[in-house]
């Protein structure tokens, strides 16, 4: 299968820097695939799973916010959050939903609390 070059950058740091096959994304408005020659575009990215194919073997990661630009056939995903699902700490994973669901059936928090809790 024909790759394209990928750049996975966040305010971390670099993640990814090669040749992908493939890359599955959530917008704002649903999932997006990008595949060598994708046309030009700009796209804010939403909550969700990211997925590349790279030497044919599927990576998954948690990709929230940000963007992802495909220009003169080069792909840049610049999400606000990204972690491959290898590196997560489940045990983190959990505490952190636990608290987010307390917020989330709290009555009196804040608008602003409960994107948190729901991101």
């Amino acid at each position: 299968m024909t790759g394209f070059p990928l750049k996975i950058v966040t305010p971390d740091g670099l993640e990814f820097d090669g040749i992908a096959e493939s890359l599955t994304v959530r917008t704002v408005t649903g999932d997006m695939g990008i595949m060598a020659k994708h046309v030009d575009c700009v796209v804010p990215l939403g909550m969700g799973e990211a997925t590349v194919v790279i030497d044919g073997q599927r990576r998954r990661a948690a990709c929230i916010g940000g963007m992802v630009s495909v220009v003169d056939g080069a792909v840049s995903l610049v999400p606000t959050t990204f972690e491959w699902a290898e590196d997560i700490d489940v045990s983190r994973a959990e505490r952190s939903m636990e608290r987010a669901q307390t917020v989330l059936d709290n009555k009196t928090s804040t608008d602003t609390d409960l994107v948190m809790a729901k991101a």
